[in-house]
């Protein structure tokens, strides 16, 4: 049988992807063969993919590619993933390619089915995408077998609890403490970046970090040991780390008012660093509000000003909430604005050694613009170390 009769016969099972208004678009199943509910994002990413499908900040959610053609590049498992599996809730594209790349161990297909992701190929991604980015990401019902009629798929996509308010990141983490890659191997294997000796000794709050973030901070020098999110702060100051980073991960940060709480009790105390929902923690542990945004950002080209140079960095990017400027404190300054929409992409304290950015420096995928800033965070902790040193 050839792949374009193939495709016929799947398209006949009459998979599709349904909308909490009331809107669905059709495909067919290139994936895991399950049903499952989710919120339908879109993300603007040319490339990328397996990193996408294993960053844990997807949880629970549905991703549309804008790029009309994923697999192309395949699966390499191990080196290319940003977690232990594919995170996402399911996988939306226009066409699903076979692979052509000598890196390539597995065809994209073969590992959403595997992995038990639900995926459809053959829809209209750019139908799909225009209408969440007019109406907002959504509550969704993907339909892979074709049993269940569209108005059910609309009534289960409504019924669903949804992300707001849900505590994903508890999810997300680790079970017990580890160190990451002590060695450097894991991280040097990757890229030509040198590796540098080991100089700092940093405690990561996981609630659903990547991959990229702890490779980025090993070859800048740091000792990471990366512990559960809710490890309470006592324990971590015990240890007498350099600095504490708080890391990326899925869904509501105003449903997690412990770990911010939490964060706070560290305040003033050591460097604090923060990355994505870490910076939404930080913003709630200083007393602000966050917001849910529209659509959300997820892609690899974002622009991003920083205020305090004047320059612009084109950034990777993934979440649907942000800190709300005007409920930050006198003593907190927004150090980044996005370009496209004005929200805090940045800010720093001004008296405390802590700061923290929405967008991902490592990138993993996307352009390395802003890599310096895990630079900046050693020059912080070797600065804050320096002055508590004995005279």
């Amino acid at each position: 049988m050839n792949e374009k009769y193939s495709w016929k016969k799947q398209r006949e099972r009459r998979a599709y992807i349904a909308l909490e208004d009331g809107a669905v678009f059709r495909g067919f199943s290139a994936g895991a063969g399950k049903n499952a509910v989710g919120e339908a994002v879109f993300n603007t990413g040319m490339t990328g993919y397996q990193e996408i499908l294993t960053d844990p900040s997807y949880a629970g959610q549905f991703v549309v590619m804008t790029a009309p053609e994923i697999g192309n590049t395949g699966v390499v498992p191990g080196e290319d993933d940003e977690s232990a599996r594919f995170r996402a809730a399911g996988f939306v594209v226009r066409e699903m390619r076979r692979a052509s790349n000598w890196r390539a161990r597995e065809e994209l297909s073969d590992a959403l089915k595997a992995q038990g992701v639900p995926a459809l190929a053959g829809v209209d991604t750019r139908a799909l995408t225009l209408h969440l980015r007019e109406h907002g990401a959504m509550k969704a019902f993907l339909c892979a077998d074709g049993n269940v009629p569209a108005e059910e798929g609309v009534r289960r996509a409504r019924a669903w609890e949804g992300l707001a308010g849900q505590d994903y990141a508890s999810r997300a983490t680790c079970a017990a403490p580890y160190v990451w890659d002590e060695s450097g191997e894991r991280s040097r294997a990757l890229g030509a970046e040198e590796i540098a000796p080991l100089a700092f000794d940093v405690v990561a709050y996981d609630f659903g970090v990547k991959f990229g973030i702890l490779r980025s901070m090993r070859r800048a020098g740091m000792r990471v040991r990366v512990v559960p999110a809710g490890t309470p702060a006592r324990d971590v100051l015990a240890s007498r780390p350099d600095g504490v980073f708080l890391s990326n991960g899925p869904a509501d940060p105003a449903a997690l008012p412990h770990f911010a709480e939490n964060i706070r009790a560290l305040h003033g105390k050591i460097p604090i660093m923060g990355i994505c929902l870490g910076h939404q923690l930080l913003g709630l542990s200083f007393g602000a509000k966050t917001e849910r945004l529209r659509f959300g950002h997820h892609g690899c080209n974002h622009p991003v000003k920083d205020l305090t140079t004047g320059k612009i960095e084109i950034t990777s990017q993934n979440h649907n909430y942000a800190v709300v400027a005007g409920t930050l404190p006198a003593d907190v300054e927004i150090t980044h604005v996005n370009l496209n929409d004005g929200t805090v992409e940045g800010m720093r304290h001004r008296t405390l050694p802590i700061f923290s950015v929405q967008y991902h420096p490592e990138a993993a995928p996307g352009p390395h613009d802003a890599s310096p800033l895990f630079a900046r965070f050693a020059a912080m902790m070797n600065a804050f170390r320096e002055k508590a040193r004995p005279a």
